[in-house]
């Protein structure tokens, strides 16, 4: 569902001046009583899940107001015994706001973007010439419409792929079972002088939506084991200081996966090789502080609403990975294969139309 705003951008003269105002909303509002919890406290007890919660969507978003963060790094091809070669840059981002509902859990609302840029210019690339297979292809750009999830008190499980696949355990050896095999929401802080570090790990192993059966060019194989890893600092007073709806928050990102499906690695002798990748992540400047100017200005011509949010909060999750998103969006390779579209809009990229 798009923003109700979105409709009046197209007869807005100035996207970024109206954008902007439409952010700036709220900014300098004391915290509502639906984002403070159970009560007004000024510090919080790092073993109390409910302050984990809180503390947790101050870091990642930013409560009762749009926030706008972003990331931006570089992507490598290893190839077992070699050493790894840089393949393009990776950048984009994330739309986010969070609240903490009556019973004291954790609300995040977000859309996010995810661009491949050129190496030396840092321009967002439409097609990129892929070394090991010698063609050109087409880049799909991530556009991962409005997502909305609960957290509660329990370290979360995502569910990710076909029945039968595992769900994930976030922050896997970093949270420990209670005496009741329970995994409450306590997360691996630590504390050096006024900075608080925050390590959130997830890795995935599930059934690959882009089945080669269907794409035998983008597909991989039958399975996939994508992960990301965030390293978290944040200001320990900021944090702590309930009167404010964010903290300013800079993150080490890296991710390891497969190849993505567009560079058309399957049927290779290459699809067995991993991407990684490194990058910064960070939130908390206002307005779009954060986001490269490249970055602003694409997204400004090509699809504006993904730096807004609606108001609703009751939305389903449908595009909750690249490799699902691209299954939904791109054409099957194979022609007999039995495709059931998304009815998403790609604004940009392979996959627009």
């Amino acid at each position: 569902m798009n923003s109700k705003f979105v409709t009046h951008l197209v007869n807005t003269t100035s996207r970024r001046d109206v954008l902007k105002a439409s952010l700036a909303l709220g900014a300098g509002a004391a915290l509502p009583m639906t984002a403070m919890g159970k009560s007004a406290k000024t510090s919080l007890n790092y073993a109390d899940p409910y302050d984990n919660l809180y503390a947790f969507g101050k870091i990642w978003s930013a409560y009762d107001q749009t926030i706008i963060g972003a990331f931006h790094g570089l992507m490598y091809v290893r190839i077992p015994g070699k050493r790894m070669i840089p393949v393009f840059g990776y950048t984009g981002t994330g739309a986010l706001q969070a609240k903490i509902d009556d019973k004291g859990l954790l609300w995040i609302k977000s859309r996010e973007t995810g661009y491949f840029t050129d190496l030396k210019t840092g321009d967002i690339l439409e097609t990129w010439d892929n070394p090991f297979t010698g063609k050109t292809v087409e880049v799909y750009h991530f556009y991962n419409d409005v997502l909305t999830g609960q957290v509660g008190t329990e370290i979360p499980k995502f569910f990710m792929g076909e029945m039968g696949d595992a769900p994930t355990l976030m922050n896997e050896g970093s949270v420990f079972p209670d005496k009741n095999g329970k995994y409450p929401f306590i997360l691996p802080f630590q504390q050096y002088g006024d900075d608080m570090m925050l390590a959130w790990d997830y890795t995935h192993d599930y059934t690959n939506p882009v089945n080669p059966d269907g794409w035998p060019r983008s597909s991989t194989g039958r399975r996939i084991t994508p992960s990301e890893h965030f390293t978290f600092q944040v200001n320990k007073s900021e944090l702590e200081d309930r009167s404010l709806p964010t903290c300013r928050m800079t993150a080490g990102f890296s991710r390891v996966s497969e190849c993505w499906p567009f560079m058309e690695m399957g049927g290779t002798e290459f699809a067995d090789v991993t991407l990684f990748g490194r990058m910064h992540s960070h939130k908390g400047l206002p307005g779009y502080q954060e986001v490269p100017p490249k970055v602003l200005n694409y997204i400004e011509k090509h699809a504006p609403e993904f730096l807004t949010l609606p108001d609703e909060w009751d939305i389903g999750n449908k595009r909750v990975d690249t490799w699902k998103a691209y299954a939904q969006d791109i054409a099957p390779e194979n022609p007999d294969y039995k495709w059931e579209p998304s009815d998403f809009k790609v604004p940009s990229g392979k996959g627009a139309r």
